[in-house]
């Protein structure tokens, strides 16, 4: 029977494993269907960014409360998880509780991951408690429709499952110690208060044990599966992510090289209006886009903010725009183009890559209210926990209604034109803009 039951792990660990990395391998072809984006500068900074706000948790303590269970819940997800790598060899070989051998060092491990457990388990439970109290706002929001709520608390309710099964496992098992096939191994200071009442129930512990044990890896192993489809897989995503983050202050802008030279010609005071532009390369690439219409048109990284997000409305809990009531929500930015990747990636699975649907993220996903309700202010960015860039999605998009559909409010073309004709976003030549200096009171 233990060969068969090795034999049963084998299959089911290498069958959700192939399946888990088929699902990354469509989400990694999916993140670059964007344009290319240089993000190999500065390491050293990149890797300070990545300790600071992914490793070290930097900006979730900006909320005290929800930040503090939050990091009981990362370290002990990434703790306790050490353990997995005992269950697996003992799954694959039939042995119990393999790295028994180190003694003391094993002891601390294990009660160790009996005390995080149980603080994954309360923080799980007071998030629950939190979500079905009390009403809040960043938690709501027209993008946010069954699915996104659901996805939220099925994670919550497997932590809590498979941190209970965690316990009643090492319950059992100390219980069972007494017996040949259980070595005495390990510290419970939580389960330990737990295993005197298993005996009560009449239940066979050897059978709880294992049953628990199966429960616990196999939900493991499902959880692993489920995250690619989820808003958690930013557990994994969060690391690349944060440290491919720009790191030019907020406000700076990135100019489109197409532009560029144009704009610097234009206000150029001394540049010769009449000189013979240079011939056109008939070997050159033809021009991209201005701005974004469509995922393909944005950068690779906006399409890995957009699969990292973690959908917690700190954006849109700090957006001006959305607290006076207008459309705008980053994360329904960032949501939209997450569903645009799939609903395109897809579409290439099933007819190929130069498949189309005629539709693009611009109008069919994201709306031009939305878009020009942004004051660029950038205070998405600096509240989101993952340091995802909604408002680079924005200004593409921008970009797009701009200058390849001549699509902005009235306003804007007034600045234009200004521009254009005097150099400046007034309706005043260059000649009269010293006036207001010398005008008598």
């Amino acid at each position: 029977m233990d060969f068969i039951a090795n034999i049963v792990f084998a299959v089911l660990l290498i069958s959700t494993s192939v399946v888990f990395a088929l699902r990354v391998k469509k989400i990694r072809r999916n993140i670059l269907l964007g344009r290319e984006d240089d993000r190999s500068d500065n390491k050293s900074g990149r890797f300070r960014q990545m300790f600071k706000v992914a490793i070290g948790q930097g900006k979730m303590t900006k909320k005290p409360i929800a930040g503090a269970l939050h990091i009981v819940v990362y370290v002990g997800f990434v703790i306790i998880n050490l353990e997995v790598l005992e269950i697996v060899i003992d799954g694959l070989f039939g042995t119990h509780r393999v790295f028994a051998f180190l003694g003391g060092a094993y002891d601390f491990l294990i009660a160790s991951f009996e005390i995080l457990a149980l603080g994954v388990l309360v923080a799980c439970v007071v998030f629950l408690i939190r979500r079905f109290s009390k009403k809040i706002k960043r938690f709501e929001g027209v993008e946010m429709t069954s699915w996104p709520k659901n996805d939220a608390n099925i994670i919550l309710y497997t932590e809590i499952a498979l941190m209970t099964a965690f316990l009643l496992m090492n319950a059992a098992d100390q219980r069972l110690k007494p017996n040949d096939e259980y070595i005495s191994a390990g510290a419970y200071p939580i389960s330990g208060l737990i295993s005197p009442l298993l005996e009560g129930l009449g239940i066979d512990l050897f059978m709880i044990e294992r049953g628990c044990w199966w429960f616990h890896i196999v939900g493991i192993l499902a959880f692993l599966n489920y995250l690619p489809f989820s808003k958690h897989f930013h557990i994994l995503l969060a690391f690349p992510n944060v440290y491919f983050a720009k790191l030019t202050p907020k406000g700076k802008f990135n100019n489109m090289e197409s532009v560029r030279k144009e704009v610097e010609l234009m206000m150029d005071p001394n540049a010769d209006p009449y000189a013979t532009p240079p011939a056109p390369d008939t070997n050159a690439a033809p021009p991209a886009p201005f701005g974004a219409k469509d995922i393909t048109d944005l950068s690779w990284k906006s399409i890995m903010d957009a699969y990292t997000c973690t959908e917690c409305g700190r954006c849109t809990d700090q957006c001006p725009a959305n607290q006076t009531g207008k459309l705008l929500s980053p994360r329904k930015i960032m949501m939209d183009v997450r569903d645009r990747a799939e609903e395109l990636g897809k579409l290439i699975d099933q007819a190929g890559k130069d498949a189309t649907d005629n539709k693009s993220l611009v109008n069919d996903y994201i709306t031009a209210e939305e878009l020009w309700a942004c004051t660029s202010c950038n205070a998405c960015v600096e509240a989101c926990p993952v340091n995802n860039d909604p408002l680079a999605v924005i200004v593409d998009l921008r970009r797009y209604l701009v200058m390849e559909q001549s699509q902005a409010p009235n306003e804007l073309n007034i600045m234009f034109g200004n521009v254009e004709n005097n150099g400046a976003p007034w309706a005043f030549p260059a000649a009269d803009r010293f006036n207001w200096a010398t005008e008598e009171d």
